[in-house]
C-alpha cells in the first residue's frame, strides 16, 4: 500500500502568505493531478497559537530568520504564519481536498517547532500519524508539499525513522533555500530515503 503525503500547501507559504516559498504555487496543479494515482492521501497543516515562540516577534530585539537555541534546539526563527483559524493557515484554494482523507496538525504547542508531520522538532510528541499510516497498511510513503528544505524534509526524515520507504516527489515540492535543500537530499539519500520525479512514478506505483 502506498501513500501520497501532501505537506503544509497553506495560503501563508505561497507566494502573497506571510512566508512565502518561491513559486510554491507552481506545484499545486501537480499535487492535484497526481492525486488520481495514490490508494490513500493524507495532508499535514501547519496550525500555530498566535505568539508562537518559532515567531521572531516572540522575542524582543529578534527579527525574522535570526537564529536562537529554545529549550536546547536551535530555532530559526520566523515571520507570523499559520495561526490557528486565520486565512494564512487555510490550505490554498486551488488544491483539491476532496480525496484527501486525514489532516494532521502540528506545531500547536507554544513552546516547540514542529517541521515534521510525524513529531515535534523535539520528539516529545507524536502527530498519530505514523499508527495511521500503519493501520492502513501503507509501506511506501510519496511526500511533496512545501517546504522541501524545511518541513518536507523533516518529515521524509521521520518517515525513515519509522520504516517507511520515502520517496520525495522533487517537481512536487519547492523549497525557502534551494542550496539548503540540496544538502538535505544528501542526508536523505544517506539515509535510505529517495528522489523521485512525478513522470517515473508510474514505475514504482
Amino acid at each position: 500500500m502506498n501513500a501520497l503525503l501532501i505537506v503544509d500547501v497553506q495560503n501563508d507559504f505561497i507566494p502573497g502568505g506571510s512566508l512565502p516559498v518561491p513559486q510554491g504555487d507552481e506545484i499545486i496543479p501537480l499535487i492535484n493531478s497526481l492525486q488520481h494515482t495514490f490508494n490513500l492521501i493524507v495532508a499535514t497543516q501547519d496550525w500555530h497559537p498566535a505568539h508562537h515562540k518559532s515567531f521572531a516577534s516572540s522575542h524582543a530585539g529578534k527579527k525574522p530568520f535570526d537564529s536562537i537555541t529554545l529549550h536546547g534546539l536551535e530555532q530559526v526563527l520566523w515571520p507570523d504564519h499559520c495561526i490557528q483559524g486565520s486565512t494564512g493557515a487555510a490550505f490554498h484554494h486551488a488544491l483539491d481536498m476532496n480525496k484527501v482523507e486525514a489532516i494532521f496538525r502540528k506545531g500547536m504547542e507554544s513552546e516547540i517547532d514542529s517541521y515534521s508531520g510525524f513529531y515535534d522538532n523535539g520528539h516529545k510528541k507524536s502527530t498519530g500519524l505514523a499508527g495511521y499510516l500503519r493501520e492502513h497498511k501503507v509501506q511506501e510513503i510519496f511526500i511533496c508539499g512545501l517546504a522541501a528544505d524545511y518541513c518536507v524534509f523533516y518529515t521524509a526524515k521521520d518517515a525513515l525513522q519509522e520504516n517507511f520507504k520515502t520517496y520525495i516527489i522533487e517537481d512536487a515540492t519547492r523549497a525557502i533555500n534551494p542550496r539548503d535543500f540540496e544538502k538535505a537530499k544528501s542526508i536523505l539519500q544517506a539515509e535510505g530515503g529517495q528522489l523521485i520525479e512525478s513522470k517515473l512514478l508510474h514505475r514504482h506505483l
